[in-house]
């Protein structure tokens, strides 16, 4: 069910919230948190309500959307309420800010928020340049960010680092959460040496493979190189590489040492899945704040990362 209200007030949709939950059976009964998405009007709106939507089955909440609509329209709030198929597992209210409004998202977005439950601010598109500084991300305990958008990745996440404040996080972190866990596990298999060096390849614009090699550079404390192609990582060990790559087409390709090649399903993670998989967690991302400093400490180069023939050669 969805239910419009144009030029309306806080007060009229709470009360219109009401009626509707009353009168179609939806109860806030079981609804562990509040996400809240701030977007600017038409700014993918509907993906974002979409992914939230998915999301909500398996944490069901109240989703808040803020779509800013232009400041130099007559301040105007336009509201509507989504339930039942329309809202997942979740209750739907969108609203469109407009005028001197669009600059006072919290105010607008209090009445709404659940009581005695947490706080989620999730920016799917452009995002403070701090986070917990927002009027929003001061509502919320945990602040979700997207990296991806950027054509600057390394300047954003420097900005996101000088800027961070327990809470954060960035979607273009959780999009390498499977790539993180399968590197993990190997380096639990035999043999058991330590990490020389390593190298992380993936496209230039990409904050995830920034992260990835960040990740590698404060958790294992070794030279890492950063190169331009595709995606692929190598850690070098005395007994030679381990690489785990990522063709265009096809499952991934895990090699080591004297052990024939594994392939592995790493599929690309779609945003409902990375957003439900930050809602599961409410408390601070320390290995997300510090992948964020090891960006810092990676050699970038410019030109392809070489084949890794041999022990040899890749440790050159």
């Amino acid at each position: 069910m969805i239910v419009d209200l144009p030029s309306t007030t806080t007060n009229k949709v709470n009360k219109r919230l009401v009626e509707v939950r009353e009168s179609g059976g939806a109860v806030t009964l079981g609804r562990v948190l509040t996400l809240v998405v701030s977007t600017a009007d038409g700014e993918a709106t509907e993906e974002a309500i979409e992914a939230a939507n998915e999301a909500s089955r398996e944490h069901p909440c109240r989703v808040i959307v803020v779509a800013r609509g232009a400041r130099e329209a007559v301040s105007r709030l336009d509201a509507q309420i989504r339930v039942g198929g329309d809202a997942g597992a979740s209750e739907v209210v969108v609203l469109r800010l407009y005028g001197p409004l669009a600059d006072h998202g919290d105010s607008v977005v209090v009445p709404f928020l659940l009581p005695d439950t947490p706080v989620v601010a999730w920016w799917p598109g452009d995002a403070p340049v701090v986070p917990s500084q927002d009027a929003l991300g001061r509502l919320a305990i945990r602040r979700i960010t997207d990296a991806r958008h950027s054509a600057e990745p390394r300047q954003v996440l420097a900005t996101r680092l000088a800027g961070y404040s327990a809470g954060d996080t960035d979607l273009s972190w959780t999009r390498i959460t499977h790539w993180r866990a399968l590197l993990a596990s190997t380096l639990d298999q035999p043999p058991h040496e330590p990490i020389v060096s390593a190298s992380v390849t993936g496209p230039a614009e990409s904050p995830s493979i920034e992260l990835l090699a960040g990740w590698l550079a404060g958790a294992l404390r070794v030279p890492v190189r950063r190169h331009v192609g595709a995606p692929r990582v190598q850690l070098q060990r005395a007994s030679g590489p381990l690489t785990l790559s990522l063709p265009l087409a096809g499952p991934a390709v895990l090699s080591r040492p004297g052990q024939p090649d594994s392939r592995v399903a790493l599929a690309r993670r779609e945003i409902r899945d990375c957003l439900a998989e930050e809602l599961r967690r409410l408390d601070p991302d320390e290995i997300y704040e510090n992948a964020l400093r090891g960006v810092a400490d990676v050699r970038q180069h410019s030109e392809p990362d070489p084949e890794p023939a041999s022990a040899s050669a890749s440790n050159e």
